[in-house]
């Protein structure tokens, strides 16, 4: 029996870790200690007075496949059900995703038409490029770039610009740089297994962990949901998760509780605080490999250098409203491959996915501009010696160009967030084999989970923490 857990970090991640562990009865304390004032980490979001609601971070969830079935379980855990807003696969925000490539907004192929025919920007038909696909021999390395994997399969042109794009979208990420093992592994392991990721998409390549099925993922199955939000914006889940832990006897919660280093004490740990030391039997740190790094003492050196391997990128995010209906088109948005402007990620469409965020008795539209990720440094300088009102321009030009809006925001929101999102380089798997090795093989009672490792979506890491704890006490 764990007499305490510590938990690092008050993210979704951390929250996940501690909700998990509060239900198991081998636990005799969990303490949550968050460096910040506020939790849930990357989801936040603002609410006006009026009732408009605006997400800075994540703003929306998928629930398809075993992860997203798990995280639905946990919104009805929390009684959230009646507060899911779902989009359908028939919604206009599943079926049209835009591109904006020289200089012009193209509709992303979909459906049967989309895989048969010539869909501009591309030059043939998708169903040319996967049926071509099948009779490519298998990769040889043990990983290879995004970029690499898809040109072999596919072709120059889907890697130059969907891929591209879609990398920028998911990872703010460089596909040139990311892996292909590690950011989608369902495509490195189909091509592995079925000798082609159309057949393995077809054929199914693998299933993945056993999750149960809730009343609400069975309504999202049977209803075809793409995508989901909450009522009050995507911030009402880590509320939820922290009100349930409030109530939990044997949790204790800290915010600024900031943690300036580790120290292996007896069969544990002494943690340093700004005010005082406490002691755990184990730690789970949900602190960015970065973070978690300094903190280590001296003697796990090499443990902190292969943490500071795995990078971090910057976004800025952009929220933006305007008056009445000023979209030329309706979808979930659009994205801008690298090779149109490297530091615009791309524009989310946040009125047409969920116009119950908008302000009510008003006739307004939301959007929302990515900009930075791997290219913050070369077109915007070092992320605190931003300008708000620089990127707001930056922002609203783009609008202006890409969509033929020229009005003025009748409300704009600028937030950089620092280091946000993880890049799974090349060779990413083979650096957390040795780190979760090192951890082993020097009896380490601590455990790392969270956006650094196995995944950033916000399914990922709802899984990792709930994955970190039941490592810990078994099956929850």
């Amino acid at each position: 029996m764990q007499k305490l857990v510590a938990v690092l970090g008050g993210g979704l991640t951390g929250l996940s870790a501690c909700y998990h562990l509060s239900r198991s009865s081998k636990v005799s304390k969990i303490l949550l200690l968050e460096g910040g004032d506020r939790f849930g980490g990357w989801l936040s979001s603002i609410r006006r007075n009026d009732g408009a609601v605006f997400e800075r971070g994540p703003r929306g969830v998928r629930p398809a496949g075993p992860l997203g079935r798990n995280t639905l379980n946990m919104v009805t855990d929390l009684g959230l059900e009646s507060e899911v807003l779902p989009i359908t696969s028939d919604h206009v925000a599943s079926k049209n995703r835009f591109l904006y490539l020289r200089g012009q907004l193209h509709k992303m192929p979909s459906g049967l038409g989309g895989l048969v025919w010539t869909v501009p920007p591309f030059s043939r038909p998708l169903l040319q490029s996967a049926l071509k696909e099948i009779f490519i021999s298998r990769g040889k390395e043990e990983d290879e770039t995004v970029h690499a994997f898809v040109e072999r399969r596919l072709g120059t042109e889907l890697a130059d610009i969907a891929i591209d794009s879609l990398c920028r979208g998911v990872f703010a990420g460089d596909c040139h740089q990311l892996s292909m093992r590690s950011c989608f592994p369902p495509l490195f392991n189909a091509e592995r297994t079925m000798g082609s990721i159309f057949l393995g998409m077809v054929l199914g390549a693998g299933g993945g962990p056993d999750v149960p099925t809730s009343q609400l993922a069975q309504r999202s199955s049977k209803e075809s949901w793409t995508l989901w939000s909450l009522r009050r914006g995507m911030q009402t889940l880590p509320e939820a998760l922290v009100e349930a832990l409030q109530q939990a006897e044997h949790v204790d919660i800290h915010r600024n509780a900031s943690v300036k280093s580790l120290t292996r004490a007896d069969c544990g740990w002494e943690i340093q605080l700004e005010d005082g030391t406490v002691k755990a039997d184990h730690i789970i740190s949900a602190l960015p490999a970065q973070a978690l790094a300094p903190l280590l003492p001296p003697a796990a050196g090499f443990l902190s250098q292969l943490l500071l391997e795995i990078a971090m990128v910057s976004v800025v995010v952009v929220n933006l409203e305007y008056e009445g209906s000023i979209l030329p088109l309706l979808g979930f948005g659009h994205l801008v491959p690298s090779s149109e402007d490297s530091g615009l990620l791309g524009v989310v469409y946040d009125s047409v996915q969920f116009p119950q965020h908008d302000r009510p008795g008003a006739s307004t539209t939301r959007l929302t501009v990515m900009m930075g990720g791997a290219w913050f440094q070369e077109e915007f300088g070092a992320p605190e010696d931003h300008t708000s009102q620089r990127l707001l321009s930056r922002a609203t030009k783009a609008v202006n160009c890409h969509l033929g809006v020229t009005a003025e925001p009748l409300w704009s929101s600028v937030a950089v967030h620092k280091a946000c999102i993880p890049q799974y380089h090349l060779g990413h798997w083979k650096r957390l084999e040795r780190i979760r090795n090192y951890i082993s093989h020097h009896g380490l009672p601590l455990t790392v989970a969270g956006a650094s490792y196995d995944g950033v979506s916000v399914n990922d890491v709802i899984f990792s923490g709930k994955k970190a704890a039941e490592n810990l006490v078994g099956n929850i």
